[in-house]
This record gives structure tokens, sequence and C-alpha cells, in this order.
């Protein structure tokens, strides 16, 4: 594996890193500008809501710009966007620094991910991709955990500045290592849009937003939630947010594996597995092994279902894939965002920390129905067209005229 991948797999680690570290942070953050709690969860809405926006709007400058400059000038926004939240003097400011680095995000990996498989043979793309990817689930292994433990020690500005530190390297990886590629000819918009006219490219991506969004609606707080119901110390946050990542990795290896060979069965166990586990969130809370094995089974389920839902859009969308691709990792973060509001909501309301898991649940359930309904969908679309090659048959077959002519009508086809 070219070295050039080592500089992408640094730049998704430092997005996988800003993305989630804030959970960890939110009660510091919170405290620093006089805030409460659910104030501060738009720091997880706000970054979400700047990849569901950046996605297509980067992915379709991409196409105007060489693919290394465009890299190069994506992490150039995530070192600003991390700085600007590092020395923030007030919350605004803060919330504007989250979005500028989040507009980096979508268009890094989709056009990160292109660049990985033109730097290696074809036998060799997907294990090319894997290796960019890696960067990002190791965020949540290592990256996550270690910069909550700096910022409850050396305060959450110094997490910041470290990771606008892993961007700036990452952007000297991509100028030094990456080579100059060749921008893309050819390419017509329209053709990516037209992709959004099928309704299970739709179907997926709404998926996509319900079930992730299950997952954020428990873990954007998790925090307060493991402080204040399970008696967790501040302390324990990091290596709770190991078990998390652990999870994390272990579901993606197993979405990955068995999305090539049973899709929608893989996303109906998956959601309604997580539907359940997130209601049982509200039990198993208050105690703090329970609370610890749900957090990993969160992480698990969550992340099985991200392979199937992606490569779902990419066959629903395969004359097309590079934007819809791109909008799908955007609708990932919508469900981020619109989870975390939620749960800001229920706990504003006053039904207590807990209150989050219900409505990750919720969401996980809704998601679990619109993959029973696209299945059906395509179930059905598949019975008509074999109900068609039927009629076309028989209609070949009695104008043939004989039964031996039926016969070598039958043969020929």
């Amino acid at each position: 594996m070219p070295l050039a991948l080592l500089a992408l797999a640094i730049g998704a680690f430092g997005i996988g890193t800003t993305e989630f570290v804030i959970m960890g942070l939110l009660p510091e953050v919170a405290g620093t500008y006089g805030v409460s709690i659910p104030t501060a969860g738009f720091l997880v809405t706000g970054y979400a809501l700047g990849v569901v926006l950046g996605a297509p709007l980067m992915t379709v400058l991409g196409t105007r710009i060489p693919r290394k400059r465009m890299l190069m000038l994506l992490m150039g926004l995530f070192i600003a966007g991390n700085v600007l939240s590092a020395l923030a003097p007030a919350f605004g400011v803060m919330l504007a620094g989250r979005v500028v680095a989040s507009l980096a995000h979508g268009a890094f990996f989709g056009i990160g991910a292109v660049v990985a498989a033109e730097l290696v043979a074809p036998a060799k793309k997907a294990g090319a991709i894997a290796m960019m990817f890696t960067g990002l689930t190791v965020a949540n292994v290592i990256g996550v955990p270690l910069g909550t433990l700096v910022g409850q020690h050396l305060g959450w500005r110094v997490t910041f500045l470290i990771v606008a530190s892993l961007g700036l390297l990452g952007l000297l990886g991509i100028a030094r290592l990456v080579p100059d590629l060749p921008r893309p000819e050819g390419v017509r918009i329209r053709h990516e849009l037209a992709a959004f006219r099928n309704v299970q490219v739709l179907l997926a991506m709404a998926m996509t937003v319900l079930g992730f969004g299950g997952v954020f609606a428990a873990i954007t707080y998790i925090t307060p939630m493991m402080t204040n119901v399970a008696g967790f110390a501040d302390t324990s946050v990091t290596w709770l947010l190991v078990l998390f990542g652990l999870g994390m990795v272990g579901g993606n290896l197993i979405g990955g594996r068995f999305a090539d060979r049973a899709l929608m069965p893989m996303l109906y166990v998956s959601l309604g597995a997580l539907a359940t586990v997130l209601a049982l969130f509200t039990l198993t809370a208050h105690t703090k092994a329970g609370a610890a094995v749900t957090i990993v089974l969160i992480g698990a389920l969550g992340f099985a279902t991200v392979p199937p839902l992606q490569k779902r859009v990419l066959d629903q969308a395969a004359g097309a894939p590079t934007l819809a691709s791109a909008v799908n990792i955007g609708a990932f973060n919508l469900g981020n965002a619109l989870a975390a509001w939620l749960g800001g909501i229920v706990i504003a309301a006053g039904f207590g920390w807990t209150a989050p898991n219900w409505v990750g649940a919720a969401l996980a359930a809704s998601a679990l129905g619109l993959a029973l309904v696209s299945g059906a969908l395509e179930r059905r679309t598949a019975g008509r067209a074999g109900d068609d090659g039927r009629v076309g048959r028989a209609g070949r077959v009695g104008a043939a005229g004989s039964p031996a002519e039926a016969d070598a009508v039958f043969t020929h086809h």
C-alpha cells in the first residue's frame, strides 16, 4: 500500500476525532460559556448539519478542481474550523468553528475514497479504501477517548488545538505523498442528480437518517447520563468511549462482511436489535455493568448498519453514485443532528437523562419500518418483472400456433 494512503488515513483520523470528541466534553464546554448541556448539544447538531450541507456542495465543487488540490483545500477548512473552535471567545463563535470544520467531512471521505482506489491496482482497491477509513474507526478507539482525557485535565481548548495539528499533519502528508491526479473529465451533475429520482435511493437515505440517528440520541448525552444516572466518575467517560469505539469497529466489520451476502436481512436484524437495545438502555443505564455492556452493543449495532446502508445507496444509484454516496454520508450526520436536537428537547422538558434513549429507540424502529417497506417494494418490482417475462413468453407461445412450435420457442429463449 502506498504511503499516500497513510496521509489520507491521518486526515480521516482527525475528522473522526473532532466529530465525536465533543460528546465527552459537553459539560466542560457548557461550563466555560455558561450554557446548559442541551444548549451545548447544538455543537453536535451544528457540526452534523454542516456535513449535510457541505457533502454535496464540496463534492460538486470537487468535480471542477484536481482531486489532490481539493483534498488539501478540505484539510485547510478542517484546520481553520478547529482553530476557531479552540480560540472561540463566545459560544456562537465556537459553533461557527464547528460548522466550518464540518464542511470538509463528507467530501473528504467521498473524494478520498476515489483517490485511494486510484493509487493501487484494481485487485487492491477495496483494501485501499478500507485503509483510509481505518483512520475514522481508530479515531473512536484512540482519538476520542484521549481527546476527552486531555480536555478534562488540560482544558477542552487544548483538545481542539491537537485536532487541528492532526489536520495539519494530514495536509502536509497529502501535499507530499499524494500524486497529482487529473481533474475528472466528462462529469455531468445532471447524471448524478438523476439518482435522486429513484425511490429506493431516497428510502435508503431515510433509513440512514433514522437508523444512525438512534445511536446519536443516546451517545450525544452519554457523559451526563453516565455520571448522573449510572454513577460513573467524570474520568470514567474516557474508557466508556473506548468501549463504544470498540463496538463500532466490531459492528463495522460484521456489517461489511454480511452486506454482500444478505443486505436487507442484515438491515432488518441490526435495526431491530438496535431499537431494542436503545429501549433497554433506559433500564441498564442505572447500573455500571449494564450501562457498559449496552454502550458496546449500541456501538456495534449502530455501525453494523453503516456498510449495508452505504452499499444500498451505491447499488441503487449504480449509474452515477458519487454524489449519492456523499449525500448519504451527509444523511448520517442529518440523523445525528436530528437526534441530538430531539434528545436535548426531552431532557430540557424534564423527562430525565435517560429520555434520549427512548427517542433513539423510536428513530431506529422507524428506520426498520422503512427497511421493511423498501424490501417489500423490491420484491413487488421483481415479481412484476417476472410476471411480465412470463406473459411475454406466453404470448409468443400462443403465436407459435402448435405445441411443437411452442417447444421450439421455449428452447430458443
